[in-house]
Order: C-alpha cells, then sequence, then structure tokens
C-alpha cells in the first residue's frame, strides 16, 4: 500500500542525525547527551507507532523520488517494522546508558553524537525502501562503526579492529553495489516492490536467470562479511578496546544488518540453492566455532563476543535452510539478550558470587550422559513433530531447536546422575519438553506474524542442507558429549593442548593481525605516540 504520510517516519532518524551533526562548539555534554535522548525517544515513538499503522494497513510505502527506478523511498512491513522498533528501542538504552558511563570523558560530547549518527544510518537502513537508499544507509552505517571503534585513538587493539573491519566493509559494499546492478538489469527498477514482484514471478515459472543467481550470491557474500562470518570474524572480538555502549549498540543492533540484508531480499536470494548453500555452510561452521571457543574465554567481554559470532552464524545457517522467521525471531531475541549482557557486564561477577552454588563433585558417567542426549534429541524430535517442525519440514527451526534443548543435557545429566529416581528424572524431562514446546510455538508465531513479509518456510531443498543440519545437530551433540568429561580429562598434556589451541581461536585472527600489519603497518609517528601511551600507562 502506497501512503504519502509515511514520510513522517523519517523524523526519527532525521533527529538522530540532527545532534549528529552538531557543530564542535557544542562542547558541553549534559546538553548534547539531553537532546540524544530526546531524539532517541521520538525514534522510538516514531517506530512503535509504525509498528502500529502496518498492523492495521499492512505494508506502507512512499513514492519514490527518484525516475526509473532509482531513488530514494521508504519501505515498511511487518518485518522491518519490527527491526525498527528493536534498533531504536535499543538504540535509547544505549544513548541513556552513555550519559553516565562517560561522565567526566572529555570526549562525551563527541562520542554522543558520533552515536547518534551512526543510529540514525541503522533506522534509515531499515525503513529504506529501494537499493539506492539502503546501499547508502549501509556505508554510512559502517563509517560510523568505524569512527566509533577508534574513539580512543590510542588504543592499537582498536585500530587494528576498525583496519580490519573498514577492509571487510569495503568487501562488502562492493559486493552490495555489483548486486544492486544485477538487480536493475534483471527487474528494471531498485524499488523494493516491483523486485519482489518480479521474484514472485520468477518463483512461479521455475526458470531463473544467471544474473538473478549472481544478484543473490553477491547479497549473500556481503551479509557474511558483515556479520563478522569465519574467518573474517577477527575484528569482532578486538572491539573490545571502545567503550561499552558502543559493543551494546554493534554487538545488539549494527551486527544484525547482514542478518537483515538476506532477510530484506529473502525473496531474491531464496532463488538461489547455491546461495541458500553458501549461507548454511559458512553459519553453520561459524556457529560450532563460535561456541567452542566461546567456552575457552577468560574475559566477559570476549567471551560475549564470541558468543555474537555463534549466534550470526546460527543465524546464517536458519536463512540458508530458508527459515526466514526463525531467523527474524533469532535477531529480536539475541539483540535483547545482548545489549543487556554487555551493559550489565560490569556487574556479572556480582551476580555470579550472589548465584553460586557448591558443585556436586563427582565424574560424569559417559553413559548417562549419551542417555541424556538421547532423550533431549528425542523430546526435540516428538515437540518439532507436534509444530510441524521436523527434520526435513523445517529443518532450520528444528537444528536450531535441537541445539537450544541441547544446552539442558547437564541439568538432564545432574538429574539421573549419582542416585537417580523415577520423580527426579521425569521432572527434568518434562522441564525440557517444556522448553522444546516453548521454543516451537515461538517459531509458529513468528511464521504467523512476518508472513506477508517473510517467504515461508521452506523443507529441505537437497542433499547438501539434508547433511548441514545433521551435521550442525551431531556436532553439538559431540561438543555437549566432551564438554560434560572436560572435568575429568582436564589435567593431561593432551587436553591442556587443545584447550590452548581453542582458546586462541585455532590462530586465524593471529594470522590476519599478520597479515594487516604486514600490508598496513602503521605509519612511524602513530607507532612513536602508542608507545608513549604504553609507557605512561605502564
Amino acid at each position: 500500500m502506497i501512503s504519502q504520510h509515511l514520510w513522517w517516519i523519517a523524523l526519527g532518524p532525521l533527529a538522530l542525525a540532527s545532534v549528529g551533526v552538531l557543530p564542535a562548539s557544542w562542547r558541553r555534554a549534559a546538553t548534547v547527551n539531553r537532546l540524544a535522548l530526546g531524539a532517541a525517544l521520538l525514534a522510538l515513538a516514531l517506530a512503535l507507532g509504525t509498528a502500529v499503522a502496518v498492523a492495521l494497513e499492512g505494508a506502507i510505502r512512499t513514492p519514490t523520488l527518484g525516475a526509473n527506478g532509482l531513488g530514494i523511498g521508504l519501505y515498511v512491513d511487518a518485518m522491518s517494522a519490527a527491526m525498527f522498533c528493536l534498533v531504536a528501542f535499543v538504540g535509547t538504552i544505549v544513548v541513556a546508558y552513555s550519559r553516565n558511563y562517560l561522565d567526566g570523558d572529555p570526549g562525551r560530547a563527541r562520542f554522543t553524537k558520533l552515536l547518534c549518527l551512526t543510529l540514525a544510518a541503522v533506522l534509515s537502513l531499515i525503513v529504506s525502501g529501494n537499493l539506492i537508499a539502503f546501499t547508502l544507509a549501509w556505508i554510512a552505517t559502517s563509517v560510523g562503526l568505524n569512527v566509533l571503534l577508534v574513539f580512543y585513538r590510542d588504543r592499537p587493539a582498536a585500530v587494528l579492529a576498525a583496519r580490519k573491519k573498514f577492509i571487510t566493509s569495503r568487501l562488502g559494499d562492493l559486493c552490495l553495489i555489483g548486486a544492486s546492478v544485477l538487480i536493475y538489469r534483471s527487474f528494471g527498477s531498485l524499488d523494493y516492490a516491483p523486485v519482489f514482484a518480479g521474484a514472485a514471478a520468477l518463483r512461479a515459472g521455475h526458470d531463473v536467470p544467471l544474473a538473478v543467481h549472481a544478484a543473490g550470491f553477491l547479497f549473500v557474500l556481503a551479509a557474511l562479511l558483515k556479520s563478522a562470518q569465519f574467518p573474517l570474524h577477527g575484528w569482532l572480538v578486538e572491539v573490545m578496546e571502545t567503550p561499552t555502549p558502543v559493543s551494546a549498540l554493534l554487538h545488539a543492533g549494527i551486527i544484525n544488518a547482514g542478518g537483515f540484508l538476506v532477510l530484506r531480499f529473502s525473496e531474491v536470494i531464496s532463488l538461489s540453492y547455491p546461495s541458500l548453500e553458501v549461507l548454511a555452510v559458512v553459519g553453520g561452521f561459524t556457529a560450532l566455532f563460535g561456541s567452542v571457543v566461546m567456552l575457552t574465554q577468560t574475559s566477559i567481554k570476549v567471551t560475549l563476543a564470541y558468543s555474537t559470532i555463534a549466534q550470526m552464524g546460527f543465524m546464517m545457517l536458519e536463512c540458508g535452510l530458508a527459515a526466514f522467521p526463525a531467523a527474524m525471531l533469532h535477531i529480536i531475541a539475541h539483540s535483547l539478550y545482548k545489549a543487556h549482557a554487555f551493559l550489565s557486564s560490569g556487574s556479572v561477577i556480582d551476580i555470579a558470587r550472589a548465584s553460586w552454588t557448591p558443585s556436586p563433585g563427582g565424574k560424569p558417567h559417559p553413559r548417562r550422559q549419551l542417555f541424556a542426549i538421547a532423550a533431549v534429541l528425542a523430546a526435540a524430535l516428538v515437540v518439532g513433530k507436534l509444530f510441524g517442525a521436523g527434520l526435513t519440514e523445517k529443518p532450520g527451526v528444528f537444528a536450531l531447536g535441537a541445539v537450544l534443548l541441547l544446552g539442558l543435557i547437564h541439568l538432564v545429566a545432574n538429574g539421573i546422575d549419582e542416585r537417580p529416581n523415577l520423580f527426579v528424572v521425569g521432572k527434568t524431562l518434562a522441564y525440557a519438553a517444556l522448553v522444546g514446546v516453548v521454543y516451537f510455538a515461538l517459531q509458529y508465531g513468528a511464521e504467523q506474524i512476518f508472513a506477508g513479509a517473510l517467504p515461508s518456510v521452506q523443507s529441505l531443498h537437497g542433499p547438501l542442507a539434508i547433511a548441514v543440519v545433521t551435521l550442525v545437530v551431531t556436532s553439538f551433540a559431540v561438543v555437549t558429549f566432551l564438554q560434560g568429561l572436560v572435568p575429568g580429562d582436564r589435567g593431561t598434556p593432551r587436553s591442556q593442548a587443545l584447550y590452548a589451541h581453542v582458546a586462541n581461536g585455532l590462530y586465524v585472527n593471529t594470522v590476519a593481525n599478520r597479515l594487516l600489519l604486514r600490508y598496513w603497518p602503521p605509519h612511524a609517528k602513530e607507532s612513536a605516540r602508542r608507545a608513549a601511551a604504553f609507557e605512561g600507562v605502564a
């Protein structure tokens, strides 16, 4: 539906951008922060109003300011309305948190302005209705994030992360621009509505041109580069040198831009099975890699960073298995959780002490571990079938549900360990089944909510998809089994060596850092300044 009045949605990003471009003479941090919070609240109110309008009228869009399908416009459906509300809400929390977090920092006003500019770019990306507007907002988001990453320019790790992010971002920009050119040549427009209508016609005709396959593949590459997928994930681990509000906004909002790209153009990408298979393979491996490395980290924020890498991998895996509503639900849940996790990371030690309970001790029995894994996977199969999410019907939904329930293995194993009784075993299995019911019910609800905005969940589309789903579930089952046996095998040289290799991320990021320092070394003045900064700290 075309709406002439949808332009008022742009007032939210414009208000944030206005704060971001305040002149340098506005150095009073308290005033800038009040303006920033007011702009963020306005964006949140407009986002909520937009969601209500979409719920009442369906997808709405503005006419394009341009000609021949080239120009600027807005497009909001159920998916983008949910993302608009999510990012506006997280952005408001982050802006409010920054008021106290950077209190006394001489660069507080400058930080707030940069934060507002970046948040405005992300919101513009979400509500854009044309690939030109999308690409401009995509690039602006990357530039804003790069500037925030080097907010403290005397921190070498921050500069290193920003440079790696700059390289991957520019590669992603080129992929997105290339995909846009192919889309225009294939559909004669860059507006979403005619592109989506053309993709639907191609799906009905079962004859997809090579250019559309190429466009889908370039979209996938751009999304993978944006989402810190293996092996180009290292920059995300090193952004811990930035202020905590940047980490919260990055992990809860900006990092989702790659997933949003896949979801926004899922009508096109889903036409190309090779593109989906690339998403599934890379996402599945990244999810496993990030999850395993996360377990070995001692830094709270680095642990959260590897958790984000893993979650982005899961999201790409879901998209690769054509479970687009599941990926959208994953974005929402992960963003809310990760924003809270980063903003409360300073209190995590107190939380851990308050919730500490003595360990029951003892060595887990391998056969009991195997029984618990089998019981949980059986529960996932049974409950998933009740909601129509079996191994072949909705593989993406089932795979993530099985991995989620595998997280309950230790609870189930403890329930049957030492002196098991029927009541305890039955209670723990009932809890596992309840978690499965809640998960699959949420997935079913997401499919209904986003039915008009995203392609429906599809069944397996080839032997590679079957292999990926089986390998993902089996790999996480094996990791869960080995994790239960680690306490009894921790002192052996083999275990210590393996632990060291995994804790260093198999040295993939180390290799990337060496290559970067070799081909993009810091200038002499820059090196001297950093050395002086290190001496001052020492």
